[in-house]
C-alpha cells in the first residue's frame, strides 16, 4: 500500500492551484521556459537534490518539512521551490516579499485550509526574497507553519541567520545552494540551445569562444545565462542565417560582468574578511585580488582605506611602524583623488602591508591590560605618578619622589608606574619582528 502523502492526492495536483510545468508562450523569457520540469532534470546543487539527499528522499516520499533556500542568485531557488511542489502533488503559491503584505498571507491562509478541508490536498507557500519581510510580517507566518496549515518555502539571497526571525528560523531546515559551476552554466545552456520544444531548437550556435565568454560572464548566475543567450542570439540574427553568435555578440548581450555584491549583505563581509585575512596572511596575490573585487564592484574606497589603517596597527604594528603612516597617506590620497585613480594609492598600500612583517604584539598587550582592568577595577594611581595641581595635592605626597625620565641615561628610568597591586605584572610581551627594544 502506498504511503499516504502529507499533501493529499499525489497523482495529481489540485485544480486551482495551476500546474508547475505549465507550458508557456514562445514570447516567454528563455529562462522561463527553460526551467526544469523534475528534479533529474535539475543542474547542479546535487549536494542537496542528488540522489540518496535528504531533500531528494522527502520528495519522493512526497512529504518535507517548511525550509529555506538560501543562495546567490541564479542558482535555482525558485525553480526547486516548483520542483518540490510537483514532486509532491501539492498546490504551489508563491508571493514576492517585495510586494506582498500581511493581508496578502492571510488570503493564502484561508484559502490554504479550506483546500485543505475540501480534500484538495496541502499547500506550499513560496515566499521570495523572505528577507524583505519585516519581523511583523515573519511573526505573521509562523503560527500557521507551526501548525501545519502551509508548508513554508522561503528563498533568500540573504544569511538567514540574520534576516530571518529566530522563531521562524528554528522551525525550518536551511539549504544552501551554491553558485553554478562553469560545467553546470555550460549544461543549461547547451541544453537551451538544441531543445526544439521550449529553447532555441538548433536554430543558432554559440563560437566556442562565445560559449566560454557567455560562461564566464554569467559567474555562476543560470538566469543571467540563458537571458544573455538570447538577446546575443538576436544580436547575430540581425546579421542573417545562419544564426552564430560572437565573442562580440556575447559582450554586447552582458555588457559588463554584473559582479555579486551586496555592500550591506553576506558577500560584503566575506570578500572584505578575505581581504583581511590575505594581507594579515602576507599574500600579495590574493590580497590585490580581493581589493580588485571590493573597487570594481562599486565598494566606497574610504571603507576599504579605513580597513588598511586598521590592519596597518592591529596586523604589522611595531614589526613596521611606517605602515601606519603608509595607510594615513592611502587614505589622505584616495579621498583627494577619488575613483577610479585612487585604485592607486589603495593598491600600493595593500600591497605594503601584505609584505610587511607581521606583529600585534600591541593588541596581545592591550588585551592583557583590559582583561586586567575588568577584573581589578579602578586601582589608585601611585602617589609619585598623580598630578600635583596645588599646595594641599602636595602635601598629601602628590608627585613626591617622582623621577623625570629626561634626567637619566636613554630616558629609561627605574620606578614604579603600574598600581601597587600589579607592580609586577607584565602586559607587553615584543614579536620576533617588533622594532622598538627595551
Amino acid at each position: 500500500m502506498d504511503r499516504p502523502s502529507l499533501f493529499g492526492n499525489s497523482d495529481a495536483r489540485p485544480a486551482d492551484a495551476g500546474p508547475v510545468d505549465e507550458t508557456l508562450p514562445p514570447s516567454a523569457p528563455l529562462a522561463a521556459r527553460m526551467r526544469p520540469r523534475t528534479l533529474d532534470d535539475f543542474v547542479g546543487q546535487r549536494h542537496i537534490v542528488g540522489e540518496g539527499t535528504a531533500l531528494r528522499t522527502a520528495a519522493a516520499q512526497r512529504q518535507f518539512p517548511s525550509m529555506l533556500l538560501w543562495g546567490p542568485p541564479g542558482s535555482g531557488k525558485t525553480t526547486l521551490a516548483r520542483l518540490l511542489a510537483s514532486a509532491t502533488g501539492a498546490r504551489f503559491v508563491g508571493l514576492s516579499a517585495v510586494t506582498a503584505g500581511v493581508a496578502d498571507l492571510r488570503r493564502i491562509i484561508a484559502d490554504a485550509k479550506a483546500a485543505r478541508g475540501a480534500g484538495r490536498g496541502g499547500t506550499i507557500l513560496f515566499i521570495d526574497e523572505i528577507h524583505r519581510f519585516n519581523k511583523a510580517q515573519q511573526d505573521a507566518v509562523l503560527p500557521h507553519v507551526e501548525r501545519g496549515d502551509v508548508t513554508l518555502i522561503g528563498a533568500t539571497t540573504e544569511n538567514p541567520s540574520f534576516e530571518v526571525n529566530d522563531a521562524l528560523l528554528s522551525r525550518t531546515r536551511v539549504f544552501v545552494l551554491q553558485s553554478l559551476g562553469p560545467d553546470d552554466i555550460g549544461a543549461i545552456v547547451d541544453r537551451a540551445l538544441g531543445d526544439a520544444e521550449r529553447g532555441l531548437g538548433g536554430r543558432a550556435a554559440l563560437e566556442p569562444e562565445a560559449r566560454s565568454k557567455l560562461i564566464a560572464l554569467a559567474d555562476g548566475d543560470a538566469r543571467s545565462a540563458l537571458n544573455a543567450l538570447e538577446l546575443a542570439v538576436q544580436i547575430a540574427g540581425a546579421r542573417g542565417t545562419p544564426i552564430v553568435v560572437a565573442p562580440a555578440d556575447v559582450e554586447e548581450a552582458m555588457q559588463r560582468r554584473a559582479l555579486r555584491y551586496d555592500r550591506a549583505g553576506d558577500e560584503h563581509y566575506d570578500v572584505i574578511s578575505a581581504f583581511i585575512k590575505s594581507v594579515r596572511g602576507s599574500d600579495p596575490h590574493a590580497s590585490v585580488y580581493w581589493l580588485a573585487r571590493l573597487l570594481e564592484a562599486g565598494e566606497d574606497p574610504m571603507f576599504v582605506a579605513r580597513r588598511l589603517a586598521i590592519l596597518a596597527s592591529e596586523d604589522v604594528g611595531l614589526a613596521d611602524p611606517q605602515a601606519m603612516a603608509v595607510a594615513a597617506a592611502a587614505h589622505y590620497n584616495a579621498h583627494a583623488i577619488g575613483m577610479p585613480e585612487a585604485m592607486f594609492p589603495l593598491v600600493e598600500a595593500t600591497l605594503y602591508l601584505a609584505l610587511a612583517p607581521k606583529s600585534n604584539s600591541g593588541l596581545r598587550a592591550y588585551s592583557a591590560a583590559a582583561q586586567s582592568v575588568e577584573e581589578t577595577g579602578t586601582l589608585p594611581v601611585p602617589l609619585h605618578l598623580r598630578n600635583a595641581a596645588t599646595n594641599l595635592m602636595r602635601q598629601l605626597g602628590y608627585g613626591r619622589d617622582y623621577q623625570y625620565a629626561h634626567d637619566f641615561e636613554g630616558g629609561i628610568v627605574d620606578q614604579q608606574h603600574l598600581p601597587d597591586a600589579l607592580k609586577d605584572r607584565t602586559f607587553y610581551h615584543p614579536g620576533p619582528a617588533d622594532k622598538p627594544k627595551r
